[in-house]
């Protein structure tokens, strides 16, 4: 039996739970994609996220974790506030999307709320949803749903509102009126690849994670090669610099409305803190932020590594 919902239904339930942009797409298997994932994986550009390299059927084909699957909802929630970075040679820069309460619980208790209103609709309506944590591609999934275009700096830009967002799926049994495909406006432009301190973006399109500041100040496990040293800008946690150099969001970027990302009490970090904290009380900190991530550890290594380069 055929599980048809109106898209002005799902817009309606998504704006009441805070979420600030939607898309339709039509299940397919992402041949080319996974093509294109396979082959920056032999190159190797996934760095230490060897978790990249696992999964590659299901990220392929989402029927394989949802046989009935037959759309996607993209939805994305912005977290840009109006705050500007302090200058300060004793603390190190967060990445903005740190800044506030970790974007995976409030956006899964979103999720949680949002689904369960639609199945109390539609009795027959099955899914299963991810934020950035599941065997799927995230992007090309909101890329088809017509939220925005994979930018040079492989982030997706929306038109009207810049890339300051986060992206969720909902893979279903329901289908939808499709969004149409956005066009790719980023034109000759390379901002993000001339800024990139690190020339993490080797070319249009493509990232080399070894080299990203934000993969080397979270995800990677060992020590930061020296050839970096004075590239790093004072980030200890991530790096904003692609997005902040790109047109679309210096004309377009839209802030957000969600209070969990209005507290902005971790944008930066004081080095001179990370000597009195232990690994409990360093949790008792930052466990509801996406810095917790990297561990007290990974933010003594990176404290050190950019407090050299201060003057």
């Amino acid at each position: 039996m055929r599980l048809q919902i109106p898209n002005t239904i799902i817009t309606r339930l998504a704006q009441e739970q805070g979420f600030d942009l939607f898309g339709f797409s039509e299940y397919t298997v992402l041949k080319e994609e996974t093509q294109r994932l396979t082959e920056w994986l032999k190159r190797g550009f996934h760095a230490g996220m060897n978790y990249m390299s696992k999964n590659i059927e299901k990220r392929s084909d989402p029927a394989l974790i949802l046989p009935e699957i037959k759309s996607v909802i993209s939805l994305g929630i912005f977290y840009k506030t109006d705050d500007v970075f302090p200058d300060n040679p004793g603390e190190g820069k967060v990445s903005r999307y740190a800044w506030g309460k970790d974007y995976h619980i409030v956006i899964k208790e979103k999720l949680e709320a949002f689904t369960s209103k639609i199945a109390a609709l539609y009795p027959g309506f099955n899914y299963c949803f991810y934020t950035d944590t599941g065997p799927v591609m995230d992007k090309v999934w909101a890329q088809r749903s017509g939220i925005g275009w994979m930018g040079k700096h492989t982030n997706i830009i929306n038109r009207e509102k810049g890339s300051w967002f986060f992206i969720s799926n909902i893979f279903s049994n329901a289908e939808f009126e499709y969004s149409e495909l956005s066009e790719d406006y980023c034109g000759t432009c390379t901002a993000c690849i001339d800024a990139c301190p690190t020339d993490a973006i080797i070319s249009e399109y493509q990232l080399d994670s070894s080299k990203c500041i934000s993969y080397l100040t979270i995800e990677n496990k060992g020590d930061i090669p020296g050839k970096y040293r004075d590239k790093f800008n004072n980030w200890i946690f991530g790096c904003d610099i692609c997005q902040d150099v790109c047109p679309w969001n210096i004309r377009f970027s839209s802030l957000t409305k969600e209070p969990d990302f209005l507290d902005t009490k971790n944008k930066t970090i004081k080095f001179a803190d990370l000597d009195n904290l232990t690994n409990s009380t360093f949790m008792k900190k930052y466990g509801d932020s996406p810095i917790s991530r990297a561990r007290l550890k990974g933010i003594r290594r990176n404290a050190g590594f950019i407090s050299k380069t201060l003057k």
